[in-house]
């Protein structure tokens, strides 16, 4: 007879505390259920690509536990079957449902992996795999999880961000070459300043890319070096001593990524430091980013009241009442995900912070903050390199009539007349709305054809040509 309030849909199993009702198909068990339950805080889950870094964790363990005879080859192999399993399923995440704001080891998301794993591999092997003893041999929660969050963060970098950043760097340097015969006005303080070409803003634009780049990559070899077999406090209890190696070979040859044991397994484990770096690494590519898409922006602005030195590609109506109205909405976007960027630093520095004697226990909140920036980063980067950067034209005409009213060309006289008599040919000309040529004319000794030469604005930016 059916159990009281138990659905024709559920099935009772029990763990350390009790019984406990699941769902009918899930993959997962109690311990998971017991998550599902006790943390219905944000439908959040951990991003897919800590979840898949997780599987390849509790996949290479097991190679490197039937490497090391901790576990049959008939239990082994049913465990990587398993995991190769989910790598391929379409519908991975609905197996794992654990809010990111849960235990702070991130226990539940490790015991989601290992129950998941243990249905498959019992399944295929005919008799019962052990989400602890087999699926989690030589293994806690505290060392498998942050190891998760390095696999992750490594993977996302190396396929998407770095990429990302690599296009949008050889992107501008691209179009750098297109414009850089086109000579704008300068400006420091939003002010008119001495005369720049177009190329020279767009390298400095490159070269800010290139420095978060070796930015990001600095953090490489300490996110590579894993904490995976200290397990519970960094000591190694009840894995055995040549695990760690082990298991970042067979992780290694399945990436095809040089992991490496850390030399101090219970740093990786107490303190995430290495996650704070590379999240400051991130902020760096955050800030850059902004000065990008804010300077875009700028030369974007008018098309008639502003500075309209640029026009970007017209992508979508930009007003719900304005007819004709079209806004820079890639700068736009791109300056949004670097604030969420930043405010997400914020959130990694306080998580950091958070290592109490051997553990962090902010874990599975480092690791989707961590994610979600290197995955905003990424897919803006290309946005802005193919929508904005790669697209946008020069009009020519403004950028010429700005350049020959601008006062501040007069600074190539200073060294003829002094910096005093060239401020007041400089006053004169913006009070007069005169070009500074011509009153420079009428207030100095100068011929024409000199001061065309000495003004020529070609020449004024050839001193700092790269």
């Amino acid at each position: 007879m059916k159990k009281r309030g138990l659905k024709m849909a559920d099935r009772i199993e029990r763990d350390s505390l009790g019984e406990v009702r699941i769902p009918k198909q899930a993959l997962y068990g109690p311990q998971t259920q017991r998550a599902i339950e006790n943390f219905p805080i944000s439908g959040q889950t951990l991003p897919t690509a800590f979840i898949r870094a997780l599987l390849q964790v509790k996949r290479a363990a097991a190679q490197a536990n039937e490497e090391l005879e901790q576990l049959d080859e008939g239990t082994a192999g049913a465990i990587v079957s398993a995991c190769d399993e989910l790598l391929a399923d379409k519908m991975l995440m609905d197996h794992f449902p654990v809010d990111v704001f849960q235990t702070g080891s991130g226990t539940s998301s490790n015991m989601n992996a290992n129950e998941v794993i243990a249905t498959l591999a019992s399944r295929a092997l005919g008799q019962p795999v052990d989400p602890n003893d087999h699926v989690n041999c030589s293994q806690s929660s505290n060392d498998v999880i942050p190891t998760a969050m390095q696999v992750s963060a490594v993977l996302s970098l190396e396929q998407e961000l770095l990429p990302a950043l690599k296009h949008l760097e050889l992107s501008i340097r691209d179009k750098a070459g297109q414009v850089s015969h086109h000579l704008k006005t300068g400006r420091t303080h939003l002010m008119d300043a001495m005369p720049v070409s177009l190329g020279q803003s767009l390298l400095a634009w490159a070269d800010q890319i290139a420095h978060c780049i070796s930015a990001v990559q600095q953090q490489l070899p300490e996110l590579l070096a894993l904490g995976q077999g200290g397990t519970a406090v960094g000591t190694g209890v009840n894995a055995h001593r040549q695990f760690a190696a082990k298991f970042c070979g067979q992780l290694a040859q399945a990436s095809d990524i040089a992991f490496v044991p850390a030399a101090n397994p219970f740093t990786r484990i107490g303190s995430q430091d290495v996650a704070v770096a590379l999240s400051g690494a991130l902020k760096v590519c955050a800030v850059a980013l902004t000065k990008i898409a804010n300077d875009l922006r700028w030369m974007n602005s008018g098309p008639l009241a502003g500075l309209a030195e640029i026009e970007l590609q017209a992508l979508q109506p930009g007003s719900s009442i304005m007819p004709g109205k079209v806004n820079p909405v890639i700068p736009e976007s791109v300056a949004m995900v670097a604030a969420q960027v930043i405010g997400n630093d914020t959130t990694i520095t306080l998580a950091g912070q958070s290592g109490n004697f051997e553990l962090n226990v902010m874990l599975p909140l480092l690791a989707s903050n961590l994610l979600h920036s290197i995955r905003l980063l990424a897919s803006s980067s290309r946005q802005l390199a193919d929508r904005a950067i790669l697209t946008f034209t020069v009009n020519e005409q403004k950028l010429q009539a700005s350049l020959a009213q601008n006062p501040i060309l007069v600074t190539a006289l200073n060294t003829r007349i002094g910096y005093a008599r060239a401020a007041e040919i400089a006053k004169r000309a913006y009070n007069e709305g005169r070009a500074i040529i011509d009153v420079a004319v009428e207030e100095t000794d100068i011929e024409r054809d000199e001061l065309t030469r000495l003004l020529d604005p070609a020449r004024l930016i050839a001193n700092s040509d790269p």
